[in-house]
């Protein structure tokens, strides 16, 4: 699984690694081996902003971003999950980004209740501003595919979704999100 910009506490060799590694703003690969021996301990209250594609890892590392970031690699495996987990229990919080087709809306029901995530940049008006913007930009429109999924935190998002009928992958909003990446710690 990749992650970006963790700096956990700790004299371990790991968290040594992890620590140069968003010192140098370099993406870090972590194994379920790498987790079991990890002390994931963070300043608390740290927020970690969770995204589903591999993309905005890279971006955010190309742009030197200073928050810390977790992909899902378009869903959540037990790698992630674990990892998530034990930054909760550090007592991290989160903010979610995903794709906004139907798979994008029931991974981020699933990571928004299972660790109270905040949605980012996940709303009706997001989807509707991205739509719009990816159409005047010449941007192939992707067709919405499947049966629709209530979005827990926007009960409008559906609607406007189905309404348009169009797919939006996190590289329509990238330059967004690593804008907010790159905002102040």
């Amino acid at each position: 699984m990749l992650a970006y910009g963790l700096r956990p506490v700790g004299g371990g060799w790991r968290e040594r690694a992890l620590r140069e590694r968003a010192d140098h703003h370099a993406e870090a690969h972590l194994t379920p081996r790498d987790l079991h021996d990890l002390q994931l301990r963070l300043s608390a209250g740290t927020v970690i902003h969770i995204c589903e594609n591999p993309r905005v890892v890279e971006a955010a590392a190309d742009a030197a971003c200073v928050h810390p970031l977790v992909c899902t690699s378009g869903s959540a495996a037990t790698v992630v999950l674990t990892l998530l987990d034990a930054l909760a229990a550090a007592g991290c919080r989160f903010v979610y980004h995903g794709d906004f087709d139907w798979p994008g809306i029931t991974l981020a029901n699933r990571i928004i209740h299972r660790y109270g995530a905040r949605p980012w940049r996940m709303g009706a008006e997001d989807y509707e501003h991205l739509a719009a913007l990816s159409q005047a930009e010449g941007i192939p429109q992707l067709p919405l595919d499947g049966e629709p999924v209530s979005a827990a935190w926007d009960p409008g998002l559906a609607p406007a979704m189905s309404a348009l009928g169009v797919a939006l992958h996190e590289e329509v909003t990238l330059d967004l999100l690593v804008d907010d990446l790159a905002g102040q710690a």
